[in-house]
C-alpha cells in the first residue's frame, strides 16, 4: 500500500487562510507592497534612548585608548618611577581567574 506524503487530505488551515486573504484583497502576485495606511502613527524616543544613542555615537567614533594616560605610564616607565602595586596585582589576577573559571578553582585545591 502507498504513503502518501501529501498532507493525506489534511486541510493546513493557515496556509488556506494566507491565500484566501491575498485572494480577497486582490493581492495575487505576492510581490507588491501592502497598501499605506493613512494615520497618524509616530515614533517618539525616550530621553534615555537618545543619550543611549549619543554615547553609542560617541563610542563609535573614539578609538578607546586613553592616549594621555598612556604616555604618563611610558614616562614613568622611561625615568624609573613606574611602581607595581604586587597586592593589587595579584587581586585583580586572582578575581579575573575566578570569574573566568568560576567554581573550577575551588575544587582542584
Amino acid at each position: 500500500m502507498p504513503i502518501n506524503i501529501n498532507n493525506a487530505g489534511l486541510k493546513n488551515t493557515t496556509i488556506d487562510t494566507k491565500t484566501n486573504r491575498q485572494v480577497e484583497g486582490g493581492n495575487n502576485s505576492g510581490n507588491s507592497p501592502a497598501p499605506a495606511k493613512s494615520g497618524g502613527d509616530s515614533v517618539s524616543l525616550t530621553s534615555e534612548a537618545q543619550q543611549l544613542s549619543g554615547l553609542q555615537e560617541k563610542a563609535m567614533n573614539s578609538s578607546g585608548i586613553d592616549q594621555a594616560k598612556v604616555d604618563r605610564i611610558k614616562a614613568q616607565i622611561e625615568n624609573g618611577s613606574y611602581k607595581v602595586d604586587v597586592d593589587r596585582l595579584a587581586s585583580k589576577l586572582a578575581q579575573f581567574e575566578g570569574d573566568l573559571f568560576g567554581s573550577q578553582i575551588d575544587g582542584d585545591e
